[in-house]
């Protein structure tokens, strides 16, 4: 799985601005194929799906997008549902699911979650009078452990919703096993697949997911999302829309007129991931898998190299350490509050993250968000072992320093 990072890097212009970006949880930069398909569609006329010229070009481009995710994640074209962001979609889906609901049923949400993958459910709950149960956290790990579910799922659950990797602490929890206690019950399962999709390759049937969220801007295209799942699910489903509006699936979940210049973007982003593996061959389903495994081992080669220097750092505390995690962590320098230490490093040329990140059951459950939640560092495959040895630096400056914590 050869990775050349120099090669990879070469693709994103904006890393020539000199920044240090450790904030790919947050959203990535954008590769400069995506830039040029999102330009060059822009450019060309497009129609809202008439019968010209123009309009068989916008349908060309959303068809090929619902292609390209479906090869991303192991999915099939029809069951490719586009939105503006995995949260939107989430709340379409959890207002059409929770109009079928009854008093009595349940779902199950976890305190690890993105609140876009709990508030919906939890919001869509309430008003069907259904009962919430939660699966909890390892305070100390970050672990979700996947036993839990068996007591928490019953004859009753109607939803399970979990994530396929914290956007905190990096934790993937055991998907496969979660939705196989679900399924067993007969429950759906949504899985939350925003930050772990980015990190690897992924594969829909292996995770047993009903549904399954992504967001192109998190793997280096435009800020378009996707909720993905077999066709036949979509066929059961009714969302409220528009009476004009298409009624077919999937296009019946997706509200007015897409960018179509945004879903040239998404192809682009697909087809610039199954170049990271330059050996790799077959079609693009097989290059995305290799190019996102050797992204992998790179990611992983680096962000190693980023905790233990971390974890050395004297007045640097770390969050979670869960066995199988993204390329993600959490963490607090001692005497600065974590805006604190983002600006610091801001300052520098660091680019991180500070607060809850929307992780919120997770910081309220550590007590750690009414004083600022923790500064998070996440890698991307265009970064490198050099920028973790500048950031450890700064840190480490930062630390012995000292400042006052605010709040």
């Amino acid at each position: 799985m050869p990775f050349d990072p120099a090669r990879t890097r070469a693709a994103y212009p904006a890393l020539r601005e000199g920044f240090v970006h450790f904030d790919g949880a947050g959203g990535t930069q954008t590769a400069q194929p995506v830039i040029d398909a999102i330009a060059d569609a822009m450019g060309a006329a497009l129609g809202n799906r008439s019968a010209s010229v123009p309009g068989r070009r916008s349908l060309e481009l959303m068809a090929a997008a619902r292609s390209a995710v479906a090869d991303l994640l192991g999915a099939r074209p029809e069951g490719v549902v586009f939105g503006p962001s995995a949260t939107a979609l989430t709340y379409t889906l959890a207002r059409t699911l929770g109009a079928g609901w009854r008093p009595g049923d349940e779902v199950v949400v976890s305190r690890l979650d993105h609140d876009a993958n709990v508030r919906p459910w939890v919001q869509a709950a309430e008003v069907a009078g259904v009962t919430v149960r939660w699966a909890e956290f390892d305070p100390t790990t970050g672990e979700l452990p996947a036993g839990q579910y068996a007591d928490l799922i019953g004859e009753r659950t109607r939803l399970v919703a979990v994530t396929a990797g914290s956007n905190a602490i990096g934790t993937m929890p055991d998907v496969a096993a979660i939705t196989k206690t679900a399924h067993a019950a007969g429950a759906l399962v949504c899985v939350d697949g925003v930050h772990a999709v980015p990190h690897g390759p992924t594969d829909l049937a292996s995770l047993g997911a009903d549904f399954l969220f992504t967001s192109a801007y998190k793997w280096s295209g435009p800020h378009l999302a996707a909720m993905v799942a077999d066709p036949a699910r979509w066929e059961q489903l009714r969302p409220a829309k528009l009476i004009p509006s298409s009624d077919v699936v999937p296009e019946r979940f997706e509200y007015g007129t897409p960018s179509f210049p945004l879903l040239a973007g998404v192809t682009a982003a697909v087809d610039h991931l199954a170049t990271l593996d330059p050996t790799a061959t077959g079609g693009r389903r097989e290059r995305v898998q290799a190019g996102m495994a050797a992204a992998q081992a790179h990611e992983e080669r680096v962000f190693d190299r980023l905790l233990a220097g971390l974890a050395a750092l004297p007045g640097v505390t770390l969050y979670g350490s869960p066995t199988r995690r993204c390329p993600t962590v959490s963490f607090r320098v001692a005497g600065l509050a974590p805006a604190e230490t983002a600006a610091a490093l801001g300052e520098a040329g660091f680019c991180l993250s500070s607060g809850d990140y929307y992780a919120y059951e997770y910081f309220r459950t550590m007590g750690l968000r009414d004083t600022g939640g923790a500064v998070r560092a996440s890698i991307y495959h265009y970064n490198t072992a050099d920028e973790v040895d500048r950031l450890l630096a700064e840190l480490d400056r930062l630390s012995a320093g000292g400042g006052r914590m605010a709040g």
